[in-house]
C-alpha cells in the first residue's frame, strides 16, 4: 500500500481553476505506513519551487487524509507530494508514481487554468467510423466512381499493394451510416468520429480536395446534415476529422500556388525552388504537401475566426460536435519552425467562440505530453500510453506489428503485466488529469492492425473491459464488434459485414455489456484512478469517487491474488457487475481467485471525507 493522490474530485477541490485560485489538495496515505514526521506539496511557480505544509483531516478505513492549500501562479501549474516517514526517510509522489528519490518536474500532477474540456467529454465513448467501408446506401448505387478509384464490390477482400492500398473504393456513403444507427444505440457509444468527409483521390480522404463541401461521393453536404440531425436526435455527438499538417496535391490552394509563385496562396505551403516545383509534404509523400503556418491568410481561411473552415462546420446547419486533427504532432514543424502551439491554440480559440461545449483531440503517435498541457487539445489520440503497452501484454508473443501501431519495428514487443504498468503509467504522466480523460484508449484504429488478429486467447474482454475502465475515452473501430482482423491499418478497413450480424451476436451482446458498464457508473467516468497489484499475469486496480469504488481485475493468466486489508473498504457487500471471479475477505487480507483470462468488475461502496 502506497500513498495516493491523482486530479480527480476525491483528491482536488477543483480541477478547473482560475489563474490566482487558492485550490485544496489531498494525499491519502496508508496508516500501515506509520505517523509521518511531515507531509508537504512541493509546488514549482515560475520554475522557483515552493512548499506548503499539509494537516491530517481525516482518518477511515486503514487510510489517513492530509490536506494543503495551494495558489495557483501558473496556467500550467505543478506539484508534487513528499512525505517524511517516520523513520526520517522522504517519499515522493507524482503523477508516475512513489519514489524515494525526487522525481522530474515534467513529472509532476498538473492543474492547468486553461477552458476545460466541454463536461461530456469524461463520459464518452468513441465510435470511430471510416465511410468508405461502413455502409451503402441506396444512392451510392447510383453514383459513378471517380476517375482515380478501383472499384470493388463490398464483400472483396481488402488489397493492399499500391496503388489499390489508397484508390479499392467500396462507395459507402453518409447515408449508409445514417441507415445504421440503430446499431450504434444498441452498442450503447455515445459519439460518432468519422474519418475525412471531404474530397479527396484516396479512399481514406487525408489527401483533401478542398475543406468547402461534403464530398459528393458521401452525399454531400446534405447528407452530413441529415447523419448529424439523426444522430443528436438519438443522443449520440458527431465528430469530424482535419488535415492541419497538409492537404491533398489536388487542393484548391495547392493547384493555385503550384509553379504560380504570383498565388496568394503561394506561402501556404513550403516550397523548395524559386520556381515553386517541389515542396515538402508528409514524410516525404508528393501528394500530401504540408502547410506553412506562417500564413496569415491560410490561417483566416482555415482556422481563425467564425469564417474558417474550422468554424463552418461547427455551426448549424452542419453542427458537429468537435473535431479529430490529423498528424497534430507534425502540425506547424518544419526544419528550424515550430507554430505547433499557435495553431492549436487558434483552432480551439475558434471552436471556443463558435461552440464552446465541442471537444478537440489530435494525433500524436508517440509521447504526447509535451503539446498537451490543456492550452488547446483536450485530448491525444496517441498510441504509446494505452495501445502499445496493451498489445505487448495481451497479443500472442513475437507476432507481426504489420506496420502498424506507430512502432516503425518488424515484431510486436513482448510485455508482462509489470511491463504494461510502467510503460501506461510512464506516457501518462506528462498529463494533466483532465487531458488524460479526454486521452483515447484505441485498442486500434484505421491505422494499426485490429487487435483481435493476435490477441492471446480469452483475451479480447480483457483488453475491452480496460479500455472501458482505466482514465481515457475508450474507441470503438467500426468494425471490432464484429470480430473483424486486419494485419495492418489497410488490411483492417473491412468493409461491415452486415449480412453476418447474426453470427456475431455474441462479440457483438460484450461490446454492448463492457460499453453499458462504462456508461452506467460515474467513477469510470471521471473517478480517481488507484493500482492495487501489478504482476506479469495479473493487474488489479479501482477507480472511485464519493458514490461507488469500481474494482477491476484483468488477467491473461489464472488468479489468486491477496490484496492488503485496506486497499478497498466494506467487501462483504461487494456487488458483482461482470465476469467470473471470486472475492472474500478476512484478517489477512482481501483475496481475488478465478480461472484466467478473465475480467470482472465488482461495485463496492464510495469514498467520502
Amino acid at each position: 500500500m502506497e500513498p495516493h493522490h491523482d486530479g480527480s474530485s476525491l483528491y482536488v477541490s477543483n480541477p478547473s481553476p482560475e489563474l490566482g485560485e487558492w485550490v485544496q489538495v489531498r494525499l491519502r496515505v496508508p496508516q500501515s505506513l506509520g505517523t509521518p514526521r511531515a507531509v508537504r506539496v512541493r509546488s514549482n511557480p515560475d520554475r522557483e519551487p515552493r512548499f506548503a505544509e499539509a494537516e491530517l483531516v481525516h482518518s477511515a478505513a486503514g487510510w489517513d487524509w492530509w490536506q494543503a492549500d495551494i495558489v495557483i501562479e501558473n496556467p500550467v501549474h505543478g506539484y508534487r507530494w513528499v512525505v517524511r516517514t517516520s523513520d526520517g526517510s522522504d517519499l515522493w509522489i507524482n503523477a508516475r508514481g512513489v519514489f524515494d528519490t525526487e522525481t522530474l518536474d515534467s513529472e509532476d500532477f498538473k492543474l492547468t487554468t486553461h477552458p476545460a474540456p466541454p463536461g461530456w467529454a469524461a463520459g464518452t465513448v468513441l465510435y470511430q467510423i471510416f465511410p468508405d467501408r461502413f455502409a451503402r446506401s441506396a444512392a451510392a448505387d447510383r453514383r459513378e466512381a471517380p476517375d482515380w478509384a478501383m472499384p470493388a464490390e463490398w464483400g472483396d477482400d481488402v488489397a493492399l499493394e499500391q496503388p489499390a492500398r489508397s484508390q479499392q473504393f467500396f462507395g459507402g456513403d453518409l447515408d449508409g451510416i445514417t441507415l445504421h444507427l440503430d446499431h450504434l444505440e444498441k452498442l450503447g457509444v455515445s459519439a460518432l468520429y468519422l474519418t475525412p468527409v471531404f474530397a479527396g483521390r484516396s479512399n481514406h480522404r487525408y489527401d483533401a480536395s478542398n475543406f468547402d463541401a461534403v464530398d459528393p461521393l458521401l452525399g454531400g453536404d446534405e447528407a452530413l446534415v441529415r447523419l448529424v440531425e439523426a444522430a443528436h436526435a438519438r443522443g449520440l455527438r458527431v465528430i469530424g476529422d482535419l488535415t492541419s499538417n497538409h492537404s491533398g496535391d489536388a487542393h484548391d490552394w495547392f493547384v493555385a500556388a503550384h509553379r504560380h509563385p504570383e498565388a496568394i496562396e503561394s506561402d501556404f505551403y513550403y516550397w523548395l525552388d524559386e520556381g515553386q516545383e517541389t515542396y515538402a509534404s508528409w514524410l516525404g509523400v508528393p501528394s500530401l504537401p504540408k502547410f506553412n503556418w506562417r500564413s496569415p491568410e491560410l490561417r483566416r481561411r482555415f482556422i481563425d475566426g467564425e469564417n474558417s473552415v474550422v468554424a463552418k462546420w461547427l455551426k448549424a446547419p452542419f453542427a458537429l460536435d468537435g473535431w479529430r486533427i490529423d498528424v497534430a504532432n507534425m502540425t506547424g514543424r518544419f526544419s528550424d519552425e515550430d507554430l505547433n502551439a499557435d495553431v492549436r491554440r487558434t483552432i480551439r480559440r475558434t471552436m471556443i467562440d463558435v461552440n464552446p461545449d465541442t471537444l478537440l483531440v489530435a494525433e500524436s503517435t508517440n509521447d504526447a505530453s509535451t503539446d498537451f498541457q490543456g492550452d488547446a487539445w483536450h485530448g491525444a489520440m496517441t498510441y504509446a500510453n494505452f495501445t502499445r503497452p496493451l498489445w505487448g501484454w495481451l497479443s500472442e508473443p513475437d507476432t507481426p506489428a504489420g506496420g502498424g501501431l506507430g512502432m516503425n519495428m518488424s515484431t510486436m514487443p513482448t510485455y508482462t503485466g509489470r511491463q504494461f504498468y510502467r510503460a501506461h503509467r510512464q506516457f501518462s504522466a506528462g498529463f494533466p488529469w483532465q487531458t488524460r480523460l479526454a486521452t483515447m484508449n484505441a485498442l486500434d484504429t484505421h491505422d494499426t492492425p485490429r487487435f483481435a488478429t493476435h490477441a492471446r486467447p480469452g483475451t479480447i474482454p480483457v483488453a475491452l473491459g480496460m479500455s472501458m475502465t482505466l482514465p481515457g475515452i475508450p474507441v470503438v473501430f467500426a468494425g471490432d464488434e464484429f470480430g473483424l482482423t486486419g494485419i495492418d491499418g489497410e488490411h483492417s478497413r473491412t468493409p461491415m459485414p452486415w449480412d453476418r450480424a447474426d453470427e456475431a451476436g455474441e462479440r457483438i451482446d460484450l461490446y454492448a455489456t463492457l460499453i453499458g458498464l462504462r456508461r452506467a457508473h460515474s467513477a469510470l467516468n471521471g473517478g480517481g484512478m488507484r493500482w492495487l497489484h501489478v504482476d506479469d499475469d495479473v493487474l488489479v486496480y479501482v477507480r472511485e469517487d464519493a458514490f461507488e469504488t469500481i474494482l477491476v481485475v484483468a488477467a491473461r493468466a489464472d488468479v489468486d491474488v491477496v490484496l492488503s486489508p485496506d486497499a478497498v473498504a466494506d467487501v462483504p457487500s461487494a456487488s458483482r457487475l461482470f465476469g467470473s471471479a471470486s472475492i472474500s475477505a478476512d484478517d489477512d487480507g482481501i483475496r481475488l481467485t478465478a480461472a484466467g483470462p478473465v475480467f470482472a468488475v465488482w461495485q463496492l461502496e464510495g469514498t467520502t471525507l
